[in-house]
């Protein structure tokens, strides 16, 4: 074998992030199984509607757990100068009128686009709720999520930023958060248009609303499907992500968010998957081990002996087996890449300067 390629699988086995594991009860996700786009999306809401709702105070207690950062800090989704203390820190009604102040609880899909009834279900659901400082989320009001073009504000070190796009077709002045969160905010909107399947085509009454078709499917606005899928495939399901939903799902909902259990999942609901069925048991956590460093990003999965990867558009991807020969290469496209294999075999994956093992 040559020594590079040696380095290489060593590479892949000590330094590789440890693949996601999430904790997900078996059959949970059976009756979705042989379902693709707006069949599946109903089935999922079948499976995640019916959970238990908190108080609008308990959520306070429930970011203890969901929501602390290595240092036991509180981990901030729109600040990246924050160090708050949980209960010391947080939002008594009073403060918050510049950045680092206060943090309080931020509906990332703002409470007023579905009437602002505080007796709701969706106003307490964990899986759209997190902690933020208090003014920025006041900067943020109930702006629609977009790339912004024009900068008109922004928090510190631009973590965050507002302004206008020209996405929506329009001027719309839209809050654009930081790349490393982009895809969690994604697979929120595509949890809640899911888990209320039954109430999202009522609710572009209100303001702000541009992100929403007025049905519901696809429930989203053409420009901000776009969106949220670009978002979702660039910024892959992070280890904070998986623990914050076994934790939702464990200790307080007792549902699931299926798009952060199944990270190519929105491909079969909205995206370049529509016409092939989703099979959940294809899926296994252990099998799917998304990679993110600065420059490169590449997912990767299997089903029946394909191999499919997504990585940037016009990245090198070489496939090799454990010997060192290479099977496959080819550049990236803007969609998958489809690679067929024989079964039941180890695969090393190299996109640009990152490495994959894979097990078909």
């Amino acid at each position: 074998m040559p020594d590079c390629l040696k380095i290489l699988i060593l590479s892949v086995c000590l330094f590789l992030l440890p693949t996601v594991q999430a904790t997900i009860p078996a059959g949970y996700y059976e009756s979705a199984d042989g379902y693709s786009g707006a069949a599946l999306k109903t089935q999922l809401y079948a499976i995640i509607n019916n959970h238990t709702v908190l108080t609008y105070a308990e959520l306070w207690t429930a970011f203890r757990k969901t929501d602390a950062r290595a240092d036991g800090k509180v981990w901030d989704v729109y600040s990246n100068i924050t160090s708050y203390t949980f209960g010391d820190d947080q939002d008594t009604g009073s403060g918050g009128t510049s950045e680092n102040d206060v943090y309080n609880r931020e509906h990332s899909f703002p409470n007023s686009w579905f009437g602002g009834d505080k007796s709701s279900a969706m106003y307490t659901d964990l899986y759209h709720l997190y902690p933020s400082d208090k003014w920025v989320n006041a900067k943020r009001g109930n702006l629609p999520f977009g790339n912004v073009g024009t900068v008109t504000g922004y928090s510190a070190n631009h973590y965050c930023e507002w302004g206008t796009s020209t996405e929506s077709g329009s001027t719309l002045t839209v809050f654009e958060p930081a790349d490393e969160l982009k895809g969690d905010f994604a697979r929120s909107y595509f949890y809640m248009v899911t888990c209320y399947e039954n109430l999202v085509a009522s609710w572009t009454v209100n303001d702000n609303t541009e992100m929403l078709g007025g049905n519901t499917y696809p429930a989203f606005s053409n420009w901000a499907q776009s969106v949220l899928l670009a978002w979702h495939r660039l910024d892959p399901v992070s280890a904070k992500e998986t623990a914050r939903n076994d934790s939702i799902y464990t200790l307080y909902q007792h549902n699931r968010n299926p798009f952060i259990d199944f990270p190519t999942l929105a491909e079969y609901v909205w995206g370049d998957s529509t016409s092939f069925a989703f099979h959940p048991a294809n899926y296994l956590p252990s099998s799917i081990n998304p990679v993110d460093t600065e420059s490169d990003r590449l997912v990767a999965w299997s089903e029946d002996g394909e191999l499919i990867v997504r990585t940037m558009p016009g990245v090198q991807i070489e496939i090799f087996d454990l010997t060192g020969r290479r099977l496959a290469a080819e550049r990236a496209s803007e969609g998958f890449n489809h690679f067929r294999f024989d079964g039941n075999q180890s695969l090393i994956i190299k996109a640009g300067s990152v490495y994959l093992k894979i097990v078909l």
